[in-house]
């Protein structure tokens, strides 16, 4: 466990003062949800062996102290790093916060990594027990020749569905942990592409104000029902405002472990949805489809798409065919997420990523010198406040932060007066062609102006001569080369800025967050110009 402070005295102090952090903790965080509405529905879904569960607010609360004494007998104690690897179960919901209970740390791992990945955050962190299925990337049997003192629970949660009257006897005489509201609650993976994953350090008081801000914002109520389709351990999916906000809110989360966007949009219908949470790749796969399925979406109201910038005409694109409320956000694990707002203009939703959650975001626009850049300039955006990290788990990747606590979030932007912001793209998207810089967000702008291009990604290409040349992949069912060619000369594309090679795609390599896998695209080209 680590013991340095996460944020400095001052920064604690003022965030205190200020009303913004509590002394509340996640280990009590369900079961005040449970008392303030005991008997509406909290979640349902699939449970561990696929059968459908459902737990009212009580009855989750039952199964999380009786999955916490199970996790007690078993040896787990508080301060112990437990690496989690579940599906969108409601199986999930019940570990993570039984671990909370016994005041342990979980690591979210995506159900997507691999051995490498669950490896490295098992021995990074010194973890002493595993919680995974069968459905998960990882290998049990391996993880457990490789780390033979580590414990291995492959099992469905106590109580899950039913708690019997041994497990509630267990349940009612656990007592929970009293962590401090500033202790380290859980560790995140990053949300980056390429590399090992780092790990993000999250307190309770940070992600709890991140939480009920994000329930506010979005205006959740014990009427929200909640639709999970993108990983339950990402960080969009868990607090931004996710399932974390919705049962903070008395809602329901509906988990949806239905890999099909057919099978996802039906759900809508069945267990009357009125809000979820989309990838831009995912929301234009729905938009695409919903024409030909006519899936009824009428208890749809709110349909937020995240995780990756959400070009204006794709967002014309996927709020025509889905019909509701359109949200943008723009955020990331490490800390700032930006919300266009329920009230706002139908052009600031468009072509906008929103505005940050909080009056007590600090963000700065800042040009390759690090100098601020005058407003409504685009430049390198860097952010701090009460909900953004100060630095990675063991003081990885220091140089993503300035000596004054501000995170370097790797995105290019530009704000508006409104206080809105436009992501124009990452720095490491950016093409250098021989000197002429080639912004990837740009092209694929103008290429899905384009009604025939489903989807497509800009990437760079190594080249020998000129350092980097631009390749584009498209998902189209109807268009040549020449014609995509034609289409951005039309658009009035700079002719260096044309992709040098073009490659159509029957579906793109997804990282296990949703995000296009740029490493990938960029291997499939890498052999192009040699």
């Amino acid at each position: 466990m680590e013991h340095d402070p996460l944020y400095p005295a001052d920064v604690v102090d003022a965030y205190r003062q200020a009303g913004l952090w509590t002394d509340d903790t996640f280990a009590h965080f369900f079961h005040d949800a449970a008392r303030r509405y005991p008997q509406r529905e909290a979640i349902c879904g699939p449970d561990m062996h696929g059968n459908w569960a459902s737990l009212s607010y009580q009855e989750l609360a039952t199964a999380i102290d009786a999955t916490a004494a199970a996790l007690t007998e078993r040896g787990i104690r508080g301060t112990d790093y437990v690496v989690i690897q579940l599906p969108n179960i409601v199986d999930y919901v019940v570990y993570v916060a039984a671990v909370f209970r016994v005041g342990a740390v979980p690591v979210f791992s995506l159900n997507s990594h691999g051995l490498a990945e669950i490896t490295h955050f098992i021995r990074t962190t010194s973890a002493t027990a595993y919680i995974g299925s069968a459905r998960a990337g990882a290998d049990a049997a391996v993880l457990q020749e490789t780390f033979p003192d580590l414990l291995m629970i492959t099992e469905p949660a106590p109580g899950c569905a039913q708690a019997s009257t041994a497990q509630v006897s267990n349940a009612s005489a656990f007592h929970p942990a009293a962590p401090s509201a500033l202790d380290l609650a859980f560790l995140q993976v990053s949300g980056g592409t390429t590399g090992t994953p780092k790990l993000i350090p999250r307190t309770h008081a940070d992600y709890l104000y991140s939480v009920r801000e994000s329930a506010k914002i979005c205006q959740l109520s014990p009427q929200t029902r909640f639709l999970v389709v993108l990983p339950a351990s990402h960080n969009f999916t868990m607090s931004s405002p996710g399932i974390l906000g919705v049962l903070y809110a008395g809602g329901t989360v509906v988990m949806c472990d239905e890999p099909a966007p057919s099978a996802m949009m039906a759900m809508i219908a069945q267990h009357q949805v009125t809000m979820t949470a989309l990838v831009p790749p995912l929301a234009l796969m729905w938009a695409r489809l919903q024409p030909m399925l006519r899936c009824d979406l009428d208890s749809l109201q709110l349909l937020q798409v995240g995780g990756a910038k959400l070009t204006p005409e794709a967002a014309q694109r996927v709020s025509q065919a889905i019909g509701c409320q359109l949200q943008q956000v723009f955020g990331m694990a490490e800390g700032l997420v930006n919300y266009t707002r329920l009230h706002d203009s139908h052009d600031l939703v468009i072509n906008t990523q929103g505005r940050p959650m909080s009056p007590a975001d600090e963000i700065i626009i800042v040009d390759d010198n690090g100098k601020e850049v005058p407003l409504g300039e685009s430049g390198r955006l860097l952010t701090r406040g009460p909900y953004t990290i100060r630095r990675y788990f063991n003081h990885a990747d220091p140089g993503s932060f300035t000596e004054d606590g501000f995170y370097c979030t790797g995105d290019i932007v530009r704000q508006l007066p409104t206080g809105h912001l436009v992501i124009e793209g990452r720095e490491k998207d950016q093409i250098n062609r021989g000197g002429e810089k080639i912004s990837a967000e740009e092209i694929e702008n103008h290429l899905l102006a384009h009604p025939g291009i489903n989807d497509a990604a800009v990437v760079s290409v190594p080249d020998d001569y000129l350092g980097e040349r631009c390749g584009a992949f498209i998902l189209t069912e109807q268009l040549t080369e020449p014609e995509i060619r034609e289409h951005l000369r039309k658009r009035g594309v700079a002719e260096y800025k044309i992709p040098d090679v073009f490659r159509i795609a029957a579906e793109f390599p997804f990282t296990g967050v949703g995000k296009i896998s740029r490493k990938d695209l960029r291997r499939q080209l890498q052999h192009q110009f040699v």
